[in-house]
């Protein structure tokens, strides 16, 4: 395993991350309590330090179940939770409200059987709240000493620029880490997030890195999944992000291809050939892995320690590169001044 600083702080995360969102739901497709304490411990035995969770995976059940399994290694772990969506049905139970910030963290903390959660995340924006107040809030938990870090996910670009502002204004702790959709097939954080979170020093922890299994290979052309035997893909509705019909396309079959050709060249699966070449994206600290069983977890190590060839890099760059849209494409053309 490799070791990255989380952004512009001074810790340290593995460059693949352990992500728990399935441990202990309430599908045909979760993984059972005992099999997630298996990938847990095989995760930190092979050297990975950054599990993520959320206090809604599962409703509450995923905290639950890393609590117990890192109770008697908690010092190996950086631990990562998240609050922003609903945990009950009380007008109050969602958002970045004080209120429901400083109960959610209470909540998460006995779940998870500890005093500190690392790296407490912002989970999406609330148009609602003051942004002010939920970021003196969690300025307010990082001074307390419950949470560690701070971090963003599913914002805006000009969200979470003006969040950092807000926060250096008032001399209040900043987003490290940014949790967003990543992968060869998806790769819109590119247009704005990179360079966002390159220039102020955000480092980049990619969930979905392989397109909710379609970059496993598992698929073929013309077979769409089924739902009695096969993974996310199969039992996703068409309106969510991982939907089978965004991710059955032409483009998407090529870069399969181009996976394919790179994975049999050396002897390694889609999987590993996919992380590798997350892993090696500029920005990007640790990849979130989402294992359902040890076996996935298994292949998944493999690619900790592997890099792919420059050559292999462009390959996928380009066989999977996107449309920049206006303005980015004619920013692209015109360059920049050199001096």
């Amino acid at each position: 395993m490799r070791y990255h600083p989380l952004g512009k702080s001074g810790l340290l995360v593995s460059n693949l991350g352990l992500g728990t969102m399935i441990f202990g739901e309430a599908s045909q497709r979760s993984t059972p309590e005992k099999d997630a304490v298996r990938i847990i411990h095989h995760f930190l035995d092979a050297g990975g330090n950054h599990i993520d969770t959320a206090n809604v995976y599962a409703a509450g059940r995923s905290e639950e179940i890393v609590g117990a399994a890192i109770k008697d290694r908690r010092d190996r772990v950086v631990l990562a939770s998240k609050v922003r969506f609903a945990t009950g049905k009380g007008a109050n139970d969602a958002g970045l409200s004080r209120f429901h910030i400083l109960r959610s963290v209470e909540a998460s903390l006995r779940r998870l059987q500890t005093d500190t959660i690392d790296l407490f995340t912002m989970h999406m924006w609330d148009s609602l709240t003051p942004l002010e107040e939920s970021l003196r809030a969690f300025d307010d938990l990082v001074t307390a000493g419950k949470v560690r870090y701070i971090g963003v996910s599913n914002f805006k670009a000009w969200q979470v620029m003006k969040a950092l502002a807000v926060s250096d204004a008032h001399g209040w702790v900043r987003f490290v880490a940014a949790q967003y959709q990543y992968s060869l097939v998806v790769r819109d954080i590119e247009r704005e997030f990179t360079e966002l979170c390159l220039t102020e020093g955000i480092g980049i922890t990619p969930w979905g890195p392989l397109g909710g299994g379609f970059l496993s290979g598992k698929y073929k052309r013309g077979a769409p999944p089924a739902v009695a035997s096969e993974g996310r893909l199969a039992v996703t509705g068409e309106d969510a992000e991982e939907a089978w019909s965004r991710r059955a396309t032409e483009r998407n079959w090529q870069i399969l291809d181009a996976v394919a050709q790179i994975a049999e060249a050396h002897q390694k699966s889609y999987s590993q050939v996919a992380l590798a070449w997350l892993c090696a994206k500029p920005g990007v600290a640790s990849v979130i892995l989402g294992p359902r069983t040890e076996e996935h977890l298994q292949d998944n190590l493999g690619a900790a320690d592997w890099d792919l060839t420059f050559a292999e890099l462009e390959q996928l760059d380009t066989v999977s590169a996107i449309e920049l849209g206006y303005p980015y494409r004619i920013i692209h053309e015109q360059g920049t001044r050199q001096f």
